[in-house]
């Protein structure tokens, strides 16, 4: 399986990211999603990125353009058929997802292969919804995709070798390491990173220290580069609850019980960096606890 043409569902922080590695690597790129403000907004995203990246001498302004070049747009789902790899990067809800395989299906040709960049949804239900389990992977990059070195790939019950090795191909192409994982809730990254945030906001909401000795505490004690509540604020608050309601929920152990702030935070739609108000405040010049 040699993948040249290579969709991307959703055009948010981690479908901009993945489209611009992708076209760096010399791979064809349609990204799609619902918005053209997401689309637009995530096209000058990548090139200001990519325009960092000229001016560090990571790459050429040459390499820049032809990038560029190779990512085409769309609002039509569908247009993403003939693609040889569909990497969905859509909201962290099955429903979603689910939704959209359920309407890329009938328009795929035959070879393509399908692939979530879930952070903790499960691969083999997702596929199960699909006409082909065996050509189905979980592809969980890490965010900033264009910083981050690591690829999650996740098999599901039914995922063949050759889905997988076409996938791991990919992830070479792209000069990243890939990670295998098998499908249990959260694989590895989340299965181990989100109960350490979550009891780093146990540990506030216990009122053993607040935002900032809680952070100072894990960066220097623990030579973090960031601390766990400064780092849930940047993935989200909402997409850490999410993952912890799928450890809960998938492995029913009463450690993975998501924190109470967590959840009022989440409740108060103080989200994090998205919304600029999470463990931090962000109105400002600088980043203000918010306890």
């Amino acid at each position: 399986m040699e993948i040249q043409t290579i969709g991307v569902v959703g055009a948010g922080q981690m479908g901009n990211g993945i489209a611009h590695v992708l076209a760096l690597a010399g791979y064809d790129v349609k990204l799609n999603d619902i918005k053209q403000e997401a689309i637009d907004r995530a096209l000058d995203i990548i090139r200001k990125n990519m325009d960092r990246q000229v001016s560090r001498e990571k790459i050429t302004a040459e390499e820049r353009d032809a990038a560029l070049g190779r990512i085409s747009s769309t609002l039509t789902l569908t247009d993403l058929g003939p693609s040889d790899l569909i990497i969905e990067a859509a909201t962290e809800r099955e429903t979603v997802k689910t939704a959209i395989f359920e309407d890329l299906v009938p328009h795929l040709k035959p070879t393509t292969i399908l692939s979530s960049n879930t952070s903790s949804i499960s691969i083999t239900r997702l596929a199960s919804r699909t006409d082909r389990p065996e050509r189905f992977m979980g592809f969980h990059f890490m965010n900033p995709v264009p910083v981050m070195q690591l690829v999650e790939l996740i098999r599901g019950i039914a995922t063949d070798e050759a889905t997988y090795q076409a996938c791991a191909r990919v992830v070479e192409r792209l000069g990243k390491t890939a990670s295998s994982a098998e499908d249990f809730p959260a694989f590895i990254v989340n299965r181990i990173l989100m109960p350490m945030i979550n009891e780093a906001v146990y540990v506030l909401y216990e009122g053993v220290g607040n935002v900032k000795s809680i952070d100072m505490a894990m960066k220097l004690g623990a030579n973090h580069p960031m601390g766990p509540l400064e780092l849930a604020d940047f993935i989200g608050l909402d997409t850490c609850l999410a993952i912890m309601n799928v450890l809960h929920d998938g492995l029913a152990d009463t450690k993975y019980r998501p924190c109470p702030l967590l959840t009022k935070y989440v409740e108060a739609g103080w989200l994090g960096r998205k919304t600029q108000r999470g463990f931090y405040d962000y109105r400002g010049e600088e980043p203000v606890p918010t306890r």
